[in-house]
C-alpha cells in the first residue's frame, strides 16, 4: 500500500523562504526572525526524514519542468519511472510538471513508489497528479539533502539550470567524498554530448578535472541502459574508506 500523501510547511507570502533567509537584516530583525526560522529549517529536515525513512531502493530522476506530454523528453522520462518501478526501485523528483511529473506518471504506472519533493517557488507550483508521497519544501538545501540521501542513483534528462545544479553537486558529492559513489546516469546524447565535449576539451585539459573525474557520468538514449546501469551498480557494494558526516547523513 501506498503511504498518503503528506505536505510539508504550506507555502505563504510572495516572498518564498529560501529569499527571506538571505536578505539582510539590520540586528534588530535578525534578532527576531532569524532564529526561529533556523527552528523552521530543523523542522524540515526531521519531516523530511520521517517521511521518506521507510522507501527502500530509490532513484532521484531529475529533468526540465517545461517538456509536455508528446515531447520525446517527456516520453523518456515516463518509460525511465516505469522501468524503475519494475526493478523494484522508488522514484523519487522535485514533483513538479514536465519531465518529474512523467517521470512520477511511469513509475506510478508500473506500480511503483512514485515520490514528489515540491519546492516553493515565487510562481506557484503545485505538487503533480503522479505522486503518491509529496512533501513540499521551502529551503532548496533541505530538498536537495533528501534526494541525495534517499537515492541510489541520479538520472538527469534534458533540463534547465535545476537540472545542472542537481548534476554538479551530486558530481562535487561523488568527486570529493562526501558521499559514496552512485551512479550518474545522463540522458540524452543530443542533448548532453557538447557539454561532456567541453568538460573534456577545457576543464580537462586545463587540469581543473581529472580523467576519473569525467568517468562518474554515463551518457545514454536508451531508457533500458540506464536502469540495467543502476541494477549492476545496485548488486555491487562499495566497502572502502570510512564515512564522512555527509556519508552518515546519507546512510
Amino acid at each position: 500500500m501506498r503511504p498518503d500523501k503528506a505536505r510539508l510547511l504550506k507555502p505563504t507570502g510572495d516572498a518564498t523562504e529560501d529569499e527571506r533567509l538571505l536578505q539582510r537584516h539590520e540586528r534588530p530583525a535578525f534578532l527576531d526572525s532569524d532564529p526561529w526560522r533556523a527552528l523552521r529549517i530543523l523542522s524540515e529536515f526531521v519531516e523530511g526524514f520521517d517521511a521518506l525513512a521507510g522507501i527502500g531502493p530509490a532513484v532521484t530522476v531529475f529533468g526540465s519542468a517545461r517538456v509536455r506530454p508528446g515531447d520525446r523528453t517527456y516520453d523518456t522520462a515516463r518509460t525511465v519511472g516505469h522501468l524503475l518501478a519494475e526493478a523494484g526501485f522508488a522514484v523519487i523528483t522535485g514533483g513538479g510538471p514536465g519531465a518529474m511529473e512523467a517521470a512520477n506518471r511511469g513509475c506510478q504506472e508500473a506500480g511503483g513508489l512514485s515520490i514528489g519533493c515540491n519546492i516553493e517557488l515565487p510562481h506557484e507550483q503545485s505538487i503533480n497528479a503522479y505522486v503518491d508521497l509529496g512533501i513540499e519544501f521551502r529551503y532548496f538545501f533541505a530538498r536537495k539533502t533528501m534526494f541525495v540521501k534517499y537515492a541510489d542513483a541520479f538520472v538527469i534528462l534534458p533540463g534547465g539550470f535545476g537540472t545542472l545544479d542537481e548534476l554538479f553537486e551530486s558530481l562535487t558529492l561523488i568527486q570529493t567524498g562526501k558521499i559514496r559513489h552512485f551512479p550518474v546516469v545522463m540522458v540524452g546524447t543530443t542533448y548532453w554530448q557538447g557539454l561532456i565535449d567541453w568538460m573534456r576539451e577545457v576543464q580537462l585539459k586545463a587540469g581543473a578535472i581529472a580523467d576519473a573525474d569525467l568517468s562518474l557520468l554515463r551518457l545514454t538514449d536508451d531508457p533500458d541502459e540506464v536502469v540495467s546501469i543502476i541494477r549492476t551498480f545496485a548488486r555491487e557494494v562499495p566497502s572502502e574508506g570510512a564515512p564522512t558526516e555527509e556519508a552518515e547523513i546519507r546512510g
